[in-house]
C-alpha cells in the first residue's frame, strides 16, 4: 500500500512577494497574503476568512485527501480499532466535597462529557449537571471548558468554545432548576473563581490578541459590561492565570514568564478586596505558592521555587510577611532531583518528583516532618497527582500507567500507608499487558549527555533491525513527555512498530537544566537529540535508516522540519501536526497572541540580531497539520511552509496539508472524531515505511 502521490496536480499558492530588512538582512516572503489581515475576527468567527485564503486551504484539502485515498480503507479499519478499546459508557472515579461525590461520565455513543454528582457515598441519585452531547448538538465545533460549583452547592459556573478559537463563553447553572441564568460572559480563559457567599465570580477575559492578561470581578444578574477590573497586566510577555487554593477562602493569582513569575493574593471573603502582592518578580526565579491557613498557628505559604534551587526546593512564609527573608526551608535542594508539584493539605505537603526520567510522589507529615515515597518499578511509566476538592483529609489520589499498563487510579491513605484501586481502565476489546514490552533506553548524544527514550513494542515483534518505528518529540517550554499508556498506539504496536518517545532537551525528564539547554542559543540541542535518539535505535538493532517516522506537534513541529533538513536518510515520513514552522516571522509579529511571552524561549529577533539569524531556517514535512482557528499556531504557519516546499523541492514525494476547517489548536473536541485524525496520522506512517496493514492477533 503506497500514496497515490499522481492522482492529482498539487495546489499552487500564488506568490505575492513582500520584502522586509532585519538587522540588515532581506527577508522575502511569496506567501505573506495567506496571513489574513482580519485574524482576529477570524479566530471569533472562521466563516470571515477571505475568500482566496479560504478556498486555498480547502484545495489543499482536496487534494491531500486524493493523496490518501489508497489508505482510507485503512484509516477506516484503525478508527473501529481504537474504537473498540474505549469503553464507551464510561465513568470516573467521584471526587468527594461536602454533602456531593462530583464526576463525569460518558454515555454509548456520546462524544462529550456528562458533568454530575450524587449524594456523597451513594451510588444512587444522580443528577446530571451538565450534559456535554446535549450542548454540543448541532454545532461544527464544541468543547466543553472549565465547571466550577459555588462553595454552597447551589451554582455551576461553566464554559464552553464552539469555534476552536480557546474563547471561552462562560454561564452559570441553577443547579435546584437546571436553568441557566442570564448572564453571559463572553471571551473568556475558560476557568472562574467563587467569591465565598457565591453572589459573584472572577475570571479571566483574554484580550483582542487573545492574551490572558485582566481579571474581572462579575456579580451575578449584572451585565458583563459592569463588571469590575480587579487586575491587570501591563507587560505582554506575561500571561495571567488564577485559582483557588483547597483551603479556600484564598485565590492566588499568577504572573507568568517563561524564566519568571510573580504572584498576587485575593481575599474570596470580601467583595472590596484588592489582589495583594505577596512574592514580587525577580529576575529567572519562579516560586508557586499553595496555601495554609493555620499552620504553626498563622496563614502560611508554601512555596516551590527555583530561588537558589535550579531543581526547585520548598519554604514556608508566612502570609503576612512572605518577603524572601522570611522563608524557612521545608525541602532542601537536591541537584537533578527536579520537583514537578507541591501541594498542601491540612496535616500534609505532598510533592512530585522526578529523577532520571522517573517520577515518584512524596509525602510528609507537616507536624512531625516525617515523609515517605511511592514509587513504581517499570522501567518508564507515567504518574500524577490529583488533589481533590478537600483540605481536611488523609486520602490522596493518583493516577498511574506506563506505555503497557491501563491507567490504574488509586486513593491512599497518607497515615496509614494502604492504598485502594479505585479504577483501572478498561479497554473492552482486550488487552493483556504481558503481549508487550516496555523500556527506557539512554541514547548517547554527540557531547556527552544521554537521551532518554521510552519504548513500547510487541513482545513477538523481530528486534532485527527490521521494525518500522514511529519516534515521537516535543522539546519546548520545558514539557515533559509521559511514558503513559495510549490505547490508540496500539493500531501501530499491534502492525509491528516500535513506539518511541524520544525525551529530547528542551523539556525537564532531566531537571530543569534539561530544558535550559535545549531553548534560545542551544536550541540545536533539540533537534541533534532527537537524531541521537534516531541512530541509538538503529545501533540497537530495533529499525534502520528509512524505516522511522519523526511525529511532533506546536513546537515539536519546528522540531520535525529541522530533523528533516538535517537527516532525511534517517526518516521514512514527517508528521507535523499544528507545527510551528514559521518561527522568524511569527517571532517578529508582536500582535499574535503567544509571541511576546515566547521571546524568552526563543529569543526575539526584534531586538537581538543573534536570535533573528538563530531562527533562518526551512523546514520541510511530508504531512502537515493545521486549524483553521488556532490562536496558537496560526493556520497560516503550515499553509506558508507547505507553499514553500512545493515551489522550491526537487523530489516527487507529496508534501501534504491537512486544516481542519472548523477546529483550532487541538483538532477535533469529540472523542470519537479524534480517532479518525488520529488514525490519519498512523495510517499515513504504516504506508510510507511499509508495515502491514492488518494486526497482529
Amino acid at each position: 500500500m503506497t500514496l497515490d502521490a499522481k492522482a492529482a496536480a498539487a495546489p499552487e499558492a500564488d506568490r505575492q512577494r513582500t520584502l522586509r530588512t532585519i538587522h540588515g538582512t532581506e527577508l522575502v516572503d511569496d506567501y505573506a497574503w495567506l496571513r489574513a489581515a482580519n485574524w482576529q475576527d477570524a479566530l471569533r468567527d472562521p466563516s470571515v476568512l477571505p475568500a482566496p485564503i479560504r478556498e486555498h486551504l480547502v484545495a489543499e484539502n482536496i487534494y491531500a485527501e486524493t493523496v490518501l485515498a489508497p489508505v482510507k480503507p485503512l484509516i477506516e479499519a484503525m478508527v473501529r480499532e481504537m474504537r473498540g478499546r474505549i469503553k464507551e459508557d464510561d465513568s470516573g472515579v467521584p471526587s468527594p466535597d461536602g454533602p456531593f461525590d462530583y464526576y463525569d461520565r460518558y454515555r454509548e455513543g456520546g462524544q462529550h462529557p456528562i458533568v454530575c454528582r450524587r449524594p456523597r457515598g451513594s451510588e444512587a441519585g444522580e443528577q446530571i449537571m451538565l450534559d456535554g452531547d446535549a450542548l454540543a448538538a448541532g454545532r461544527a465545533f464544541f468543547d466543553l471548558g472549565g465547571a466550577t460549583h459555588s462553595p454552597d452547592h447551589r451554582l455551576l459556573a461553566w464554559s464552553y468554545d464552539d469555534k476552536g478559537s480557546e474563547f471561552f463563553t462562560l454561564r452559570v447553572r441553577d443547579l435546584a432548576t437546571g436553568e441557566d441564568h442570564a448572564d453571559l460572559i463572553e471571551e473568556t480563559g475558560g476557568d472562574a473563581v467563587w467569591c465565598r457567599d457565591g453572589s459573584a465570580l472572577y475570571y479571566i477575559r483574554l484580550d483582542d490578541n487573545h492574551r490572558p492578561l485582566r481579571i474581572f470581578r462579575h456579580v451575578l444578574g449584572e451585565d458583563q459590561a459592569a463588571d469590575r477590573l480587579v487586575f491587570e497586566e501591563q507587560d505582554t510577555t506575561v500571561f495571567v492565570g488564577m485559582g483557588e487554593a483547597t483551603a479556600g477562602g484564598l485565590a492566588l493569582i499568577a504572573c507568568s514568564q517563561s524564566d519568571s513569575t510573580e504572584t498576587y493574593a485575593l481575599d474570596l471573603t470580601r467583595p472590596d478586596a484588592a489582589p495583594r502582592l505577596v512574592l514580587p518578580r525577580r529576575e529567572d526565579v519562579k516560586a508557586y505558592p499553595d496555601y495554609h491557613p493555620d499552620w504553626r498557628g498563622q496563614p502560611t505559604l508554601f512555596i516551590r521555587t527555583n530561588d537558589e534551587a535550579e531543581d526547585y526546593r520548598i519554604v514556608a512564609a508566612p502570609l503576612a510577611t512572605p518577603e524572601r527573608e522570611q522563608w524557612t526551608e521545608i525541602v532542601p535542594h537536591r541537584p537533578g532531583v527536579l520537583i514537578l508539584s507541591a501541594h498542601v493539605l491540612k496535616d500534609w505537603l505532598i510533592r512530585l518528583e522526578r529523577e532520571n526520567a522517573l517520577p515518584r510522589i512524596v509525602i510528609r507529615n507537616l507536624t512531625t516532618s516525617e515523609e515517605h515515597a511511592i514509587a513504581f518499578d517499570e522501567e518508564a511509566y507515567s504518574l500524577g497527582v490529583l488533589p481533590g476538592y478537600e483540605f481536611d483529609t488523609d486520602t490522596l489520589r493518583f493516577v498511574y500507567s506506563s506505555m503497557t499498563t491501563p491507567n490504574e487510579t488509586w486513593d491512599y491513605d497518607m497515615r496509614t500507608r494502604s492504598r485502594v484501586l479505585r479504577k483501572r481502565q478498561e479497554v473492552p476489546s482486550g488487552h493483556d499487558a504481558a503481549d508487550y514490552v516496555t523500556r527506557r533506553l539512554l541514547a548517547p548524544a554527540s557531547d556527552g549527555e544521554t537521551v532518554p527514550v521510552s519504548l513500547v513494542y510487541r513482545k513477538d515483534t523481530p528486534l532485527d533491525g527490521t521494525a518500522p518505528v514511529l519516534l515521537y518529540g516535543y522539546g519546548s517550554y520545558g514539557a515533559s513527555m509521559p511514558a503513559s499508556f495510549s490505547t490508540a498506539r496500539l493500531s501501530l504496536v499491534d502492525r509491528g512498530f516500535v513506539y518511541a518517545i524520544a525525551h529530547v532537551r528542551g523539556g525537564m525528564e532531566k531537571g530543569y537544566r534539561w530544558s535550559r539547554t535545549g531553548k534560545r542559543e542551544f536550541k540545536t540541542n533539540t533537534f541533534t537529540d532527537f537524531i541521537a535518539c534516531a541512530e541509538h535505535l538503529i545501533a540497537e538493532g530495533f529499525t534502520a535508516k528509512g524505516c522511522i517516522v519523526a511525529q511532533g506537534g506546536s513546537a515539536g513541529g519546528m522540531l520535525m522540519g529541522a530533523v528533516a533538513n538535517m537527516r532525511p536518510d534517517l526518516f521514512a515520513g514527517i508528521l507535523a501536526e499544528v507545527p510551528f514552522v514559521d518561527v522568524v516571522a511569527t517571532m517578529l509579529d508582536d500582535t499574535l497572541p503567544l509571541t511576546p511571552p515566547e521571546w524568552r524561549e526563543w529569543g526575539n529577533p526584534l531586538a537581538d540580531p543573534e536570535a533573528f539569524r538563530r531562527m533562518a531556517q526551512a523546514y520541510p514535512p511530508i504531512l502537515a497539520l493545521a486549524g483553521v482557528s488556532d490562536p496558537r499556531v496560526t493556520y497560516w504557519e503550515p499553509a506558508k511552509w507547505v507553499a514553500r516546499l512545493r515551489a522550491t523541492k526537487t523530489d516527487a514525494n507529496p508534501v501534504l496539508l491537512v486544516t481542519n476547517m472548523d477546529a483550532g489548536h487541538g483538532g477535533a473536541a469529540g472523542r470519537f472524531d479524534r480517532l479518525a485524525e488520529v488514525a490519519r496520522s498512523y495510517a499515513f506512517a504504516v504506508a510510507v515505511t511499509g508495515a502491514p496493514e492488518a494486526p497482529r492477533q
